[in-house]
């Protein structure tokens, strides 16, 4: 017979896949019932998915710090493991929005780029802030990572196709990272993360580089 789970032992990370399934649905729904917000011409529907489920991927630096989160929340345990992988998406489909648009955002580059040490350096350091502040810190950056995707969109394809994709690759990112997060239980995996932290973190200090240069 299975033994019952102590009030220490952490949550795993099953118990949360439910809950984060769950909101990024929500999340596509409210992108299929906002076609208004993405009027770009309906061309290329077959690959605007595809080519918006690869965009995230295709750059270490939005890899990076996507994992990031998703490593955070996992250190942070409830409710932050779900809420902030959440919150990200939420907050990139709005700065999406703003790319499509063409509306300008200075410094895009740099926030993708501080995202990822700042976000890594959370992981290094173990720093537990209010909840609220760290969902805002990961919805801060989630409007450039978004706005970024958005600005990129290919022409002629579906933008709303597109942005569904960029949103559901994000939330996988965040699956993988929340998935390595749970050896956070154990001491050596408190040193791996640590580790984790600061490759993210010299990472973000590469592309920044790479944007002043």
């Amino acid at each position: 017979m299975k033994a019952a789970r102590t009030l220490s032992d952490p949550p795993s990370l099953l118990e949360w896949c439910p809950g984060i399934a769950r909101s990024m649905g929500f999340l596509v729904l409210l992108l299929l019932c906002a076609p208004a917000a993405f009027a770009h011409p309906l061309k290329g529907e077959a690959t605007g998915f595809i080519t918006g489920f690869r965009h995230p991927i295709s750059g270490l630096d939005h890899v990076l710090a996507m994992v990031a989160v998703g490593l955070w929340g996992a250190q942070l345990g409830a409710p932050a493991i779900w809420l902030l992988p959440v919150a990200f998406p939420m907050v990139m489909a709005m700065g999406g929005m703003l790319g499509l648009m063409g509306v300008p955002l200075p410094g895009t580059e740099y926030g993708i780029a501080l995202s990822a040490i700042l976000l890594g350096a959370a992981v290094l350091f173990e720093v537990r802030p209010p909840l609220t502040i760290a969902a805002l810190l990961v919805g801060f950056f989630a409007i450039f990572h978004g706005h970024a995707h958005g600005a990129e969109l290919p022409p002629g394809q579906n933008a709303m196709l597109y942005s569904i994709g960029f949103v559901i690759a994000t939330g996988c990112l965040h699956a993988i990272g929340i998935g390595v997060g749970t050896v956070h239980r154990w001491s050596w995996g408190q040193k791996f993360l640590r580790v984790a932290g600061a490759t993210v973190t010299m990472g973000g200090f590469f592309f920044l580089w790479k944007a002043i240069a």
